[in-house]
């Protein structure tokens, strides 16, 4: 892997990468890529996403629309492709790949994790990794026969979807309708499959962030998580685990990134078990949500990784300076024009830090800022983060 030569922005020899998806996670990269001097062009399906307000320019498209990507591409001639977000059209990717673009990490990558059915066919049928028992339906019916044959409760998602949208728990028949309704309008992509999901009784879920560079692969501290609807609303790192566990989630990391290929960071998601047993859940080629933890608690984060690793940098050691926590902000109601309340008062609390990524408008449940606090443990970290949320207030402009 030879590192990239460093341009000049704005010159016939600027280094452009070109991010599709414009979200608080891209736009982290895009302040990462900027200080190496790198010109960033980013786009998104609206005007003002996050990563728009500090690239060096910017596109709006329907990144699902093939001729529209490509369009975009062969105008920009990037030397990097880096998707920040599922919903692209991957096969578009792979031909794109195929005339000798370079997609971040690989356009199969992009593809087998878009599709939940691809990537969990990898996962257990090719790489024998331990998952949930699962099942796909294409219909209601095949919804409530792969229920009953699973067990209680399940857990139903959209083939293609992120962030928890579209995915709920059915703990009873009578629960399926709704799950079924919510799968078919929460996806990325509208109505269609569902995968099907037997509960795992779970001790806790961790991310393990998985660095593929230069140098090999390398492995951040594990990040604690809890999710509300499939959704992380805080996160902590390190999480706690034994040593056993510390090896299972490791092999299962590298195992699967090893498959997916290129460099980059990758988000891979896993449950703990009592026993030491470790399951794989899914994984994201790109920076984590729930790795946000990583700007308060090391030198450098999961963006900064990321960037010095599709940069073709080594990465010789990962370090962790603190232990951390963040505690996600979101809509609690449709907001037109998002305004935020009450900083001073969370920063009278020490060692906390906030990030407000400056979306336009916001749903229900949609995140618009996190709080970053460090301490002692991380179980303290996580109170102190806590605390300087509930001194903040989301309104309408």
């Amino acid at each position: 892997m030879t590192a990239i030569s460093i341009g000049t922005p704005g010159t016939s020899h600027a280094t452009r990468v070109l991010l599709l998806g414009a979200g608080e996670l891209g736009k982290e990269v895009v302040i990462e890529l900027q200080r190496f001097g790198v010109e960033v062009i980013a786009c998104d399906r609206y005007a003002g996403a996050p990563a728009m307000q500090v690239a060096h320019r910017s596109h709006v498209i329907d990144m699902l629309d093939r001729a529209a990507l490509r369009a975009v591409i062969e105008r920009e001639r990037p030397q990097l492709i880096v998707p920040e977000i599922e919903a692209i059209a991957t096969a578009e990717l792979v031909a794109l790949e195929a005339e000798g673009w370079t997609v971040i990490p690989t356009a199969e990558a992009a593809r087998l994790t878009m599709d939940r059915e691809a990537i969990r066919r990898v996962a257990a049928e090719e790489l024998g990794l331990p998952t949930a028992r699962y099942r796909f339906a294409d219909t209601f019916a095949e919804l409530s026969s792969a229920a009953d044959a699973l067990g209680w409760p399940v857990v139903v998602k959209p083939i293609m979807s992120s962030s928890g949208k579209g995915q709920s728990v059915a703990r009873t028949p009578d629960d399926l309708a709704a799950t079924w309704q919510y799968a078919q309008t929460g996806g990325r992509t509208g109505a269609g499959r569902v995968i099907v999901e037997a509960f795992v009784a779970f001790d806790s879920e961790v991310t393990m962030l998985t660095v593929r560079s230069a140098s090999g692969t390398a492995f951040c501290d594990p990040v604690g998580h809890r999710q509300v609807g499939g959704d992380y609303v805080e996160s902590w790192q390190p999480h706690p685990m034994t040593a056993g566990q510390l090896a299972r989630a490791q092999d299962i990391a590298r195992r699967i990134t090893e498959r997916l290929g290129g460099r980059g960071i990758f988000g891979v998601e896993l449950f703990l078990l009592p026993g030491d047993e470790v399951v794989f859940s899914e994984v994201s080629p790109r920076p984590h949500d729930t790795g946000l933890v990583t700007l308060a608690t090391q030198p450098w984060s999961e963006f900064a990784l990321h960037a010095r690793a599709i940069l073709g940098l080594p990465i010789t050691a990962i370090r962790r300076h603190a232990a951390g926590a963040s505690v996600a902000l979101r809509a609690e109601a449709a907001l037109a024009s998002p305004v935020l309340d009450g900083l001073a008062d969370a920063y009278a609390i020490p060692d906390v830090d906030v990030r407000w990524f400056g979306k336009p408008s916001a749903g229900p449940r949609r995140r618009l800022g996190v709080v970053l606090a460090t301490a002692d443990s991380s179980d303290a970290a996580l109170a102190r983060a806590k605390a300087a949320a509930a001194k903040l207030q989301l309104r309408d402009a």
